[in-house]
Order: C-alpha cells, then sequence, then structure tokens
C-alpha cells in the first residue's frame, strides 16, 4: 500500500442518500450535502474526484455536485467510503484492491451493510483494479501506512470480538503483511473516547494518528485535563517506537457538543497530489493545526474544510475519502 502522499489518479467518495448520515428532516440533509460536497470539491483542486451514488441520490448529488465530479450510480447504505471501500495497493501487475470483509464497524446494531459489503468490489471493477479477497474484517480508517513497511492499527479494531472473535495478534499481522505488503505492526491501545459512542468505531486510528513520512507521526494530543482523552496522550505515546520523531498536534480547544465530549481531531486529513484537505472546526486552534499540517507536508497547499457535521455523524474527512495511488512508470 503506498504512503497516501504519494500521487494519486484520483480519490473515490459516496454520496449521503439515506438514514442517520443524510438524517431525518430536509435541514439535516442539507447539512450532509453541504459537508460532502464541501470535501468533494476542495479534493477536486488537487485531483479528479469519483462519487458513488445511490439511485435514490442521483438527483442531490448532480445539484450539489460540480459537473466535474464523474458520478457512478450503485445501491449503498452509507456514505463513509473509506470504510466500506477498497484499500488500493500497487503490486507487480499494477494496481490492486484488497476487499475488507466489512460489517458495519463490528455489527453496530443501528448500522446496516448489505449493500455496502459489494462497494469494495464493484470500485475495483471501475478502477480496473486487480481484487485482493480477505476474510479479516476491517476498515481503511483502522489502518494508516507511511509507504516503507509500516502499518498502524488499534486494538480495538482489529482484535474487536464483534469483527474478528478468536483472531489472534499474530494473524491479523499475519494478514496485514499479505494484504499490505508491510513488514511491522504498530499496535495502538485504543482510539478517541468519543469513538466507543453510539455512532463510533470502536478505535480508528486516523483520528489518533498518522505518518507524513516514514519515522514522523502526526499524534492527536488532548490538552486539556477536563477532557477524557487527556489521559489517553500518555498510552498513545508509549505505543510508539521510541526512535521514531513525534510531532504533536493539539485537538481543538472546544470540548463538547450537545451529546457530550468530542474526538474533533485535525489528524483526520487527507493527502492529496500537491495539497491537504483537513479539518477544521471553527475554532481557535484552527490556525495552529493548519500550519503544524503545512509544516508536516511541505510543498502542498493545506486547505480546511467545516468538519463539524462529518463528526457529528460519526467521523471526519479522511472517513468519507479513499485515494486511488497512480501507477509507477513501468508497472502494468
Amino acid at each position: 500500500m503506498p504512503a497516501e502522499g504519494d500521487p494519486h489518479t484520483c480519490t473515490w467518495m459516496a454520496w449521503p442518500s439515506s438514514g442517520y448520515t443524510l438524517g431525518d428532516t430536509e435541514a439535516e440533509a442539507d447539512e450532509a450535502r453541504t459537508a460532502w460536497s464541501s470535501v468533494a470539491h476542495a479534493i477536486l483542486r488537487f485531483e479528479p474526484v469519483r462519487m458513488v451514488v445511490d439511485p435514490a441520490g442521483m438527483a442531490a448529488a448532480r445539484q450539489w455536485l460540480s459537473s466535474e465530479i464523474e458520478l457512478f450510480e450503485m445501491p449503498l447504505d452509507d456514505a463513509w467510503m473509506r470504510d466500506a471501500g477498497p484499500t488500493f495497493v500497487v503490486g507487480p501487475e499494477g494496481l490492486g484492491a484488497v476487499d475488507w470483509t466489512f460489517n458495519g464497524w463490528g455489527a453496530q446494531s443501528w448500522a446496516r451493510w448489505e449493500k455496502d459489503a459489494r462497494i469494495a468490489r464493484q470500485v475495483a471493477a471501475w478502477a480496473g483494479a486487480t481484487l485482493v479477497d480477505s476474510s479479516m474484517v476491517n476498515e481503511g480508517g483502522g489502518i494508516h501506512v507511511d509507504g516503507a513497511g509500516t502499518v498502524l492499527v488499534t486494538e480495538t479494531v482489529q482484535l474487536d470480538p464483534g469483527r474478528n472473535p478468536g483472531w489472534t495478534r499474530e494473524e491479523v499481522e499475519t494478514e496485514l503483511r499479505r494484504t499490505l505488503g508491510v513488514r511491522d505492526v504498530v499496535w495502538m491501545p485504543r482510539g478517541l473516547t468519543r469513538d466507543y459512542g453510539e455512532f463510533g468505531t470502536r478505535g480508528h486510528v486516523d483520528i489518533v494518528a498518522t505518518m507524513p513520512a516514514p519515522g514522523t507521526v502526526l499524534l492527536h494530543v488532548q490538552t486539556d485535563p477536563a477532557h477524557p482523552d487527556h489521559a489517553l496522550t500518555a498510552e498513545f505515546r508509549a505505543a510508539l517506537p521510541a526512535a521514531w520523531t513525534v510531532v504533536d498536534l493539539p485537538a481543538p480547544a472546544g470540548l463538547e457538543d450537545e451529546s457530550g465530549p468530542v474526538d474533533h481531531s485535525y489528524v483526520n486529513h487527507l493527502v492529496c497530489n500537491s495539497g491537504v484537505v483537513a479539518c477544521v472546526f471553527d475554532d481557535q486552534r484552527d490556525a495552529e493545526a493548519l500550519e503544524i499540517l503545512s509544516a508536516a507536508y511541505p510543498g502542498r497547499t493545506v486547505t480546511g474544510v467545516d468538519a463539524r457535521a462529518l463528526f457529528a455523524r460519526g467521523g471526519g474527512i479522511h472517513c468519507i475519502t479513499q485515494q486511488q495511488p497512480a501507477i509507477p512508470e513501468g508497472l502494468p
């Protein structure tokens, strides 16, 4: 699996058209459409965007999205492309796509996934990728790679009894090495506190830490002792290799919303061709976070998009996007 910062052919997304993501009222639906379309148009500044749309949502998608965004129609349950969609890899035969087993983030009581479980296979076909099947339940938000042989995971995702009952750490690592071509698996102990709530993933790593370069990690740091994530920072640091450079990415100053302590995180950004599309929260720390990201990704333009509506629905910018890597010269 190439690093996210390697060249892309495009970014894949899915359009919100039903369920809790779209909401129960027209105002909530417009809030979701505003969030998804804002992310899509921000990415479009840097690379092509391909959007998968449920037939019921096609009219709205055409209304809200630029004609430059290519639309692909298939039935959907939800709109979290990072998790239900394929994880793209590159091998001697060219582009591959890992089709993880998807079961609604560990068979969550509210989740529906019969349709979404087919997305990875269909997107792989549209992309012309060789399918790599996996019996392991996993989501794209549950992994982060550096492109040089290391993957970050969390103990509460891949070892979740609701996802992979009976699997050992060694079995998970073997499958990650087979599917992603990694050597080293770094286990984070867990995710952020809010991620274990009703619409959480039970510990996705992509709001905790990411690797902008081999041996360097951007780490979500909650500096306020009043927030329950403050106590987790030491655990996160202890899980990382001692030789790594850790760059603190402080959490937003806002601590709560109407549902309790938030998991707002600047770590949940997407690296694009010559750019970075980052979460902002109308928060006093937004500017500082964008400066840190600019330093971490030199030569790229960092663009902030309001992600509050995304996080209220259980994710962020990284969660609704999936990059398709470009094939290096010399490969098919």
